[in-house]
């Protein structure tokens, strides 16, 4: 089994799941305890920043690096946070330890660590994406016209809306009849509106909305960042608001950190048998919102190999109550992860 695959088996059962997860409390996580005394260098790769004016996370993992190294004064870290797209060839070319991911990682990515290892990075989750932080892995969040009467979609309806596989089993959709509206709205067509699918945002869409599927509906209007874009009116994401304003008959899907009073968020239900989650702080938080985002770092252990002692203590120490803490006190936007994401990925350290 992929990691890819792995990780969409994971997505739905989160998604399915009874009960909503209860919102991360930083407090109820374990404190950190050493499981064995370790030094040595940690390299790590990845998403950091644009210099001293445009911290992503590189002020975090400073802090975390920081926090560990008072418990293990002999590890030396060596950062080359140059961009997420440097993380995962730094990992399969043995020039890295962990691989720091600003986005979800990519099919070509997974399939080139494949192709020369033998088998799929290990992917530990160790932050929650943003609530409307630019550059923070912010939640995709679905839009509507102020005047559109729908309060709420459910994932298979936008699969059918947005995608052309429809494997969550919707039929078609080409009127606001066909996602359940009645009355003058039965017959209206519905106009989509998208960011780029040749970015990041894209390849979590299909994941998270078409189960994985691939083919968008063509005729979906799509809205990138202009050249040097660093937010605003220039940014995809505003574009899209601004366009979807003017359209009474539009359906898009953009980021909360962009906004115009004639657009709408609406909420998103896992199926029609689970309650629709309107976009918020908490829900983003705690997980209940299906489109949030989560961050995660690879590393290359073999199928059945211990993890590296060194970086087994460096995650389990991101993951404990001061690491996620830290999080909290210097993420600038992004959120820590709820208790079971916690369990989960010490577990996967095992």
């Amino acid at each position: 089994m992929t990691w890819r695959i792995a990780w969409r088996a994971a997505l739905a059962a989160c998604l399915l799941a009874s009960s909503p997860v209860q919102a991360s409390d930083v407090e109820a996580l374990p404190a950190y305890a050493p499981e064995a005394r370790v030094d040595g260098v940690i390299r790590i790769w990845g998403h950091g920043s644009y210099g001293a004016h445009t911290d992503f996370v590189e002020g975090l993992t400073r802090a975390w690096q920081d926090g560990f190294k008072a418990h293990h004064p002999g590890i030396v870290f060596e950062n080359r946070l140059h961009g997420t797209a440097s993380a995962i060839g730094a990992l399969y070319t043995g020039q890295g330890d962990l691989a720091f991911m600003g986005r979800e990682i990519w099919p070509p990515e997974i399939a080139a660590f494949e192709e020369v290892r033998g088998y799929a990075p290990t992917g530990v989750d160790v932050l929650t994406g943003s609530f409307d932080v630019r550059n923070k892995g912010y939640a995709i969040v679905v839009f509507v016209h102020k005047d559109n009467p729908v309060e709420s979609l459910t994932l298979a309806q936008l699969d059918a809306a947005f995608g052309i596989e429809r494997r969550r089993g919707h039929a078609p959709v080409h009127t606001w009849g066909d996602l359940g509206l009645t009355g003058e709205w039965a017959t209206r067509p519905v106009n989509l509106h998208g960011l780029a699918i040749a970015r990041g945002f894209a390849d979590f869409f299909e994941d998270a909305v078409f189960d994985g599927g691939h083919l968008w509906q063509p005729s979906m209007r799509e809205y990138a960042d202009d050249p040097g874009s660093r937010g605003g009116a220039s940014d995809g994401g505003q574009k899209l608001l601004d366009a979807l304003a003017l359209d009474r008959d539009g359906l898009g899907w953009s980021g909360l950190l962009y906004g115009h009073p004639d657009v709408k968020p609406i909420a998103v239900a896992v199926d029609a048998h689970t309650s629709a989650v309107m976009p918020t702080r908490d829900s983003v938080a705690d997980h209940r919102y299906p489109l949030r985002r989560v961050i995660t770092m690879f590393l290359d252990r073999a199928p059945g190999q211990p993890v590296e002692p060194r970086v087994a203590e460096f995650l389990r120490y991101i993951l404990s109550r001061e690491g996620q803490q830290l999080v909290v006190d210097e993420g600038k936007g992004y959120l820590p992860v709820p208790v079971d994401v916690v369990r989960r990925g010490r577990e996967q350290l095992r």
